[in-house]
């Protein structure tokens, strides 16, 4: 588990009450859309509004003439006793009174706002870009409406058919022998950009299960005891990290399904040095690592600055922005 003391995880730390029984009533959901402390969070073409100050939240006023109705509002909870809203623009043109803001990729103003802005975020554009993916009943093809505060969406041709917001779990882990820890690098990444393992749960498979199998696909390292780290909801657009620990027990490096083209062994000594560009300190890769080096004794990996910028490939689409 995280080291008491920590900070939260990136995403994980919104403090949200979440009210779901809330959602099944269209009365309580029109007071809170009308109560005068609710706020909204915009969200166009999977890009976050950020505001003055920064601001991850505008006020009904700064949305007009936009401001959704209660049929069609994603009601996301109360944080602080106030209702929070995410509210989908799907075109260019933004609302006059948004025009003190910018809207920009969720990377990009991650570092600006406080840990509980950054889950919030999260949070409100992964249900956008669930209900932009559901528009169409996946059993009959018929358009589909929003239901139950935005976390249903419904057949208008049978109403039995609906979809529900759906994740897609990854296991993400650092496997280590004594001193030293295994990273790789994937081809698309700058040179010297090194990062854990990582890969989607197969159906049918456990976590621990796909903990083994991604580790020695990649690597054709062989993992016995696991130890769970903690989690991170990366909305990119829909994933949950599940971060692990893991112990070597054999194998020689090899690329078995070649997604990397390198790897290493990498003990705390160098780490510390910056021999690798390390992930970005927002993920739960770089957390991943710190706890492990932290372990041992010298300056906390945290405070050494050495994570690199947040990388895309030049060609990704904006959902990955």
């Amino acid at each position: 588990m995280i080291a008491p003391g920590s900070p939260p995880i990136t995403f994980a730390a919104s403090r949200i009450d979440r009210q779901a029984g809330l959602r099944l009533r269209p009365d309580a959901l029109a007071a809170a859309l009308a109560d005068p402390a609710a706020a909204f969070v915009p969200v166009r073409d999977s890009l976050c509004w950020l505001g003055p100050g920064p601001a991850a939240t505008c006020s009904a006023a700064a949305l007009a003439p936009r401001l959704p109705s209660p049929a069609t509002a994603v009601f996301l909870g109360q944080r602080d006793g106030r209702p929070l809203f995410a509210v989908a623009l799907d075109d260019d043109e933004a609302p006059a009174g948004l025009a003190g803001g910018r809207f920009a990729g969720l990377r990009e103003v991650v570092a600006e706002v406080s840990a509980d802005d950054a889950a919030l975020l999260a949070y409100a554009r992964a249900m956008v870009i669930w209900q932009q993916r559901h528009r169409f009943c996946s059993t009959c093809g018929a358009p589909a409406a929003a239901r139950d505060g935005g976390f249903v969406m419904a057949c208008t041709a049978h109403e039995a058919h609906r979809s529900f917001p759906r994740l897609d779990p990854a296991v993400i882990v650092l496997v280590h022998r004594g001193d030293q820890c295994l990273l790789g690098r994937q081809g698309t990444w700058p040179e010297g950009r090194f990062s854990t393992v990582a890969g989607f749960v197969e159906p049918g498979e456990t976590l621990e299960e796909a903990v083994a199998r991604e580790v020695h696909e990649e690597t054709n390292v062989r993992v016995g005891a696991l130890r769970y780290l903690g989690s991170q909801p990366w909305p990119f657009p829909a994933a949950l990290m599940i971060g692990y620990h893991a112990e070597a027990t054999g194998g020689e490096l090899r690329f078995n399904d070649g997604e990397l083209v390198e790897a290493r062994w990498c003990n705390r000594a160098e780490i510390r040095a910056g021999v690798v560009r390390l992930p970005p300190q927002a993920s739960i890769a770089f957390r991943l690592i710190a706890e492990w080096c932290d372990e041992a004794p010298g300056p906390r990996l945290a405070t050494l600055g050495l994570d690199s910028a947040m990388f895309r490939r030049p060609d990704a689409p904006a959902e990955f922005r």
